[in-house]
């Protein structure tokens, strides 16, 4: 097994190698202003240790991995729309340092990517990966569909908010695993 600043190389080396095309540069340009953000890319690194923990060399999995990551930067993109935030990872959140159009327009874009991503060499798990990917999808949207319902109301429950956040939280992190 690697370390984990081992598998964080090979998926920033990844992220590095992505040729994202530079016209226009206005779908473009808040992409990679997310992706250079960084992060802790843990959702990526396990893709990669499950990977490997399966007998398979973690690289085959890096497409996937790297799926993963820009999903979870697209939901962050939408996140910071939806909540006005000004700030993420200590710089303006693209809706700021663009516009509010911008900002739906590159998530968009990224979610597109990540399943163009995802496709990379999936072979024949194609489908099943597919169905994993897309089925994580509706369950981090209905989280945060609860997140937003929460916010009109003053009598959310412990239970409620666990399963809130296990939807738009914890699913990515078993999206993750499973995929590697």
């Amino acid at each position: 097994m690697k370390e984990f600043d081992e598998y964080l190389a090979m998926v920033n080396q990844a992220i590095a190698n992505l040729r994202l095309p530079e016209r226009p540069a206005g779908l473009y340009d808040p992409i990679r202003y997310t992706l250079d953000c960084g992060g802790k890319r843990l959702r990526p690194v396990l893709a990669l240790a499950a990977c490997h923990a399966m007998g398979k060399e973690p690289i085959s999995a890096v497409h996937q991995a790297i799926a993963i990551e820009m999903f979870h930067n697209f939901t962050l993109l939408h996140d910071d729309v939806m909540d006005n935030a000004d700030v993420r990872r200590g710089r303006p959140t693209v809706h700021k340092r663009w516009n509010m159009e911008t900002a739906i327009l590159s998530g968009d874009a990224m979610l597109t990517t990540s399943t163009m991503l995802l496709a990379i060499k999936a072979g024949e798990h194609l489908a099943s990966a597919l169905d994993l990917f897309n089925g994580t999808a509706m369950n981090v949207y209905e989280g945060q569909q609860y997140d937003m319902d929460f916010e009109n109301r003053l009598d959310v429950t412990v239970e409620e908010y666990m399963e809130m956040i296990r939807l738009k939280t914890s699913v990515l992190l078993g999206c993750a695993c499973g995929m590697g």
